[in-house]
């Protein structure tokens, strides 16, 4: 296990096989529709060197996770070399605590090693506000390839359903 930040409150360190159960069924908890499969292939992919999964411990309690995927091959940035976050989440029970800034902060200097530029995609929904302006407060910037639904480049005037397939791509220079 590596840890990647620690101040005593918070710690970011790399996924154990344990945390995919506590992912799953915070989330679930949550009436979200999760898969532990994801996160077992989370933690796969991290130990296969092709994905960093960042854990975020709020006073010794998981609390969140961020992942870094380095070679994605969706969005505008895809099989373009440039690593994607993908799936920052913290735990409702403790937002506005600094988490997902610092698990930014383990993401970007991590991004940082493989490249110059770090991307990212965030929903449209009311639901990622919070998301939206942490994202631009740190500094990214959209695209301007406009809005993704289900993987792909949304035409102007097409039918889409504004759920969590709704996107928005986003870069910082790291």
């Amino acid at each position: 296990m590596v840890t990647y930040y620690d101040d005593g409150t918070i710690r970011i360190r790399s996924m154990i096989p344990e945390d995919a159960k506590i992912l799953y069924d915070t989330y679930f908890s949550y009436g979200w529709h999760p898969s532990v499969d994801t996160y077992e292939k989370y933690y796969k992919e991290q130990e296969d060197g092709k994905r960093f999964v960042f854990i975020a411990e709020y006073d010794g309690r998981v609390s969140g996770q961020c992942t870094l995927v380095l070679n994605p091959i969706e969005g505008p940035w895809g099989n373009q070399g440039y690593p994607e976050i993908e799936d920052l989440t913290v735990f409702f029970d403790v937002h506005n605590k600094g988490i997902g800034n610092r698990l930014l902060d383990a993401v970007e200097k991590e991004a940082s090693k493989v490249s110059d530029k770090v991307y990212l995609a965030v929903g449209v929904h009311s639901g990622y506000g919070p998301a939206q302006r942490m994202y631009v407060k740190r500094g990214y910037n959209f695209d301007g390839s406009g809005v993704w639904y289900k993987g792909k480049q949304l035409e102007q005037y097409a039918p889409c359903i504004n759920d969590d397939d709704l996107l928005l791509y986003l870069a910082k220079d790291v």
